[in-house]
């Protein structure tokens, strides 16, 4: 499939099951405005129209007119008027330029889907360029990091590197930018196992944002699956952009540190029946979509965006799996953060887990072997999944985002359910042999407040989106702050400075993989904007001019990893379950109330019960973790051992300063409103 050369010439094939004819459009510049040769593919096999052009080498751009019925009401879209993208090109010749010709229907006031539209978008589509695979890897290896052993670092490549002072100017927000020297020191400095990269498959900004003056900053809105995105390469030759791709992770693979790719499968950047015509609708529309059964000129919507992809098709689903295939097999890439996957696993009436795709994933010995990462939901019935993803697949847990958060910001009851999150989940995820690595923990990601803003701000502040605040999750999870946004006001920087310990040592000692949101342990702020997808500014941009206070939060965050990376009960593989240990002669876990006493079923039931002790007990340690979420001190009596022990204290969220305090057992030992503070018996 696609455009391949093989020394002498190149082969074209793309899939049209319902065209009438295919015609192979070349152009011999981006600048064309007119193709200069128009070539009828007369080969067709299984729906997969095809010719061998000896003439034909890496270079070359191109494109396709495919010719059918343009009958939207019985799902067909057919518009030769328009040139589409490969779906299978490898680079990008020519990007596309907004236009109303690239709509299949008259772009008028009055626009009807119904009614197709000739004029000729050649000057204007997105093109593929022939391509010829060639990189030398060296002695590139896989770190092959073991899931309980990872911890995800989620980042943008532009956003990551834009303001970065010590990245050269002309690389900055770039693949190669993101791999230079001073991010890399800063990625494992932190104890970063794997960088998780929001989508840089090619993408197209939605018209409605350009003409707002904003983008599709994220990136949500995939236009090639195979494709890198251009405008994040310093290189401007298309070959060259590939190969600055592939040594970004090379570089990472050198450090130690795993690629993970964020990526949309579920939908694409045509959109709904008002969308442009650029690649898949014009190709073959009642093949590559998901249509409404009693109204195929409607799309299923699964996604929000506009339109489903269908993986029910085998041949769509063989276009995925062939993606994901070049990720791993020719740009070395570690594994997956699945958008929206919920929506990958739909049959025709309802979402199947032991459905083809996965379980053709699952069979594929390269697939098989990667990180794979489900956004378990969707926006269709039935859509939240959480927990239900099979072996070896692991799931985004937003109940562990809502519990400690919850928990935190001392909501009544609420300690229960920030319990089991701690302990790794299990009432999701210890089914079908799944291990706690299963969840990935997180209170912080890209959609959303960051860290900073999460402590900063009472409600959303969206207002620069253009979108009269209606816009991102409305729901209030932050504090209760007084006055918003950034101070100088001493104690309020000291408590949210303690918030933010909470946050970021609770996920470092909780069970399951963690994973942290890019610039949180910067003190990254975007004034208030809890859903800045199209904010391609310095709003999204890290800033690397840290204050005191964030290299003070820097310096925590690097402590506490490090404490979950060298001490094996920080970072146990284990659920904690409270069951009895025989060769410790102890339970894995024991929850003590502040009086030393343990904790009684009854005790549980308690709305306004927000202090706790967790005591656990290793071969080759002990530690006594403290939560208290309450308004006020509570002095715990922590388990009394013989001299010469004593208790050191490992993290206190109040006072960082006292790490490495001795405390003789015995001794009472006070924390005050809402902290966490970790002891380990020495």
């Amino acid at each position: 499939m696609g455009a391949t050369f093989d020394g002498s010439g190149t082969n074209f094939a793309i899939f049209a099951k319902h065209a009438t004819s295919v015609e192979l459009c070349l152009f011999d510049s981006p600048e064309a405005a007119r193709e200069t040769h128009r070539l009828p593919l007369q080969e067709r096999t299984q729906g997969v129209w095809h010719a061998y052009l000896p003439a034909i080498g890496p270079g070359q751009l191109y494109g396709y007119r495919i010719h059918g019925p343009y009958t939207p009401r019985q799902g067909h879209r057919f518009n030769p008027f328009k040139v589409l993208l490969d779906p299978y090109a490898k680079a990008l010749g020519r990007p596309l330029k907004w236009s109303d010709e690239l709509f299949s229907y008259r772009f008028t006031k009055r626009r009807s889907d119904l009614f197709m539209d000739r004029k000729d978008s050649a000057a204007c589509a997105p093109l593929g360029m022939v391509v010829e695979e060639h990189y030398d890897w060296g002695e590139d290896k896989a770190p092959l990091v073991p899931w309980d052993k990872t911890l995800i670092y989620e980042t943008h490549v532009k956003g990551m590197t834009a303001l970065h002072p010590k990245v050269p100017r002309e690389l900055r927000g770039t693949y190669a930018g993101l791999a230079s020297e001073p991010v890399i020191r800063h990625l494992q400095e932190l104890g970063i196992t794997a960088i998780e990269l929001l989508p840089v498959h090619l993408h197209a900004d939605d018209r409605h944002l350009e003409d707002k003056g904003t983008t599709n900053y994220w990136g949500y809105n995939t236009l090639s699956f195979f494709i890198p995105h251009y405008e994040y390469a310093a290189a401007q030759d298309p070959v060259l952009a590939i190969h600055e791709f592939r040594n970004m992770v090379k570089s990472f693979h050198n450090a130690g540190i795993e690629v993970i790719l964020d990526v949309v499968y579920n939908h694409t950047a045509e959109g709904n029946q008002f969308g442009p015509t650029l690649n898949f609708r014009g190709i073959d529309n009642a093949s590559y979509y998901r249509l409404e059964p009693n109204n195929p000129r409607f799309y299923q919507n699964f996604s929000g965006c506009g339109n489903t992809l269908n993986l029910r098709h085998p041949q769509v689903r063989q276009l995925v799996l062939d993606s994901l295939r070049y990720w791993v097999g020719e740009m070395h890439v570690d594994g997956f953060r699945f958008d929206l996957a919920t929506a990958l696993a739909r049959g025709k009436d309802s979402v199947e887990m032991n459905g083809a795709f996965f379980r053709e994933i699952n069979e594929d010995p390269l697939l098989n072997k990667t990180k794979l990462i489900a956004e378990p939901w969707d926006l269709g019935f039935d859509g939240y999944q959480l927990g239900n993803f099979p072996p070896p697949w692991t799931e985004w847990n937003d109940k562990f985002r809502s519990a400690v958060r919850n928990y935190w910001k001392s909501t009544p009851g609420t300690l229960p359910d920030f319990i089991s999150r701690v302990c790794g989940s299990g009432w999701e995820f210890d089914t079908k042999g799944r291990p706690p690595s299963a969840s990935i923990n997180f209170v912080t990601c890209h959609d959303g407040f960051t860290l900073q803003d999460l402590v900063s701000y009472n409600s959303k502040h969206n207002e620069a989106n253009g979108e009269n605040n209606r816009d991102g999750e409305s729901h209030n999870l932050s504090w209760n702050c007084g006055v918003e946004g950034p101070t100088d006001d001493p104690e309020t920087v000291s408590r949210r400075q303690k918030h933010k310990r909470n946050f970021m040592a609770t996920l470092m000692i909780s069970i399951g993989t963690p994973m942290i949101l890019g610039g949180d342990e910067l003190g990254h702020t975007q004034l208030g904007n809890n859903n800045a997808y199209c904010q391609d500014s310095e709003l999204s941009w890290l800033n690397w001019d840290l204050s005191p206070t964030d290299q003070e939060f820097l310096e925590f965050t690097k402590h506490v990893i490090r404490l979950r990376r060298t001490e094996p009960l920080l970072g146990r593989t284990e659920y904690l379950t409270g069951r009895f240990l025989p060769g410790l002669r102890a339970k894995d876990v024991l929850w003590l109330k502040p009086s030393g006493q343990e904790m009684k079923q009854s005790d549980w039931q308690s709305p306004n019960l927000l202090c706790i002790g967790m005591w656990l007990v290793g071969a080759d340690s002990t530690f006594f973790i403290l939560m208290n979420a309450g308004h006020s001190e509570q002095v715990f009596y922590p388990p009394c051992y013989r001299a010469p022990h004593s208790w050191t204290t490992m993290i206190h969220t109040s006072v960082p300063e006292r790490h490495g305090e001795q405390i003789p057992c015995g001794t009472p030992y006070t924390l005050p409103p809402r902290t966490l503070a970790a002891l380990k018996l020495s």
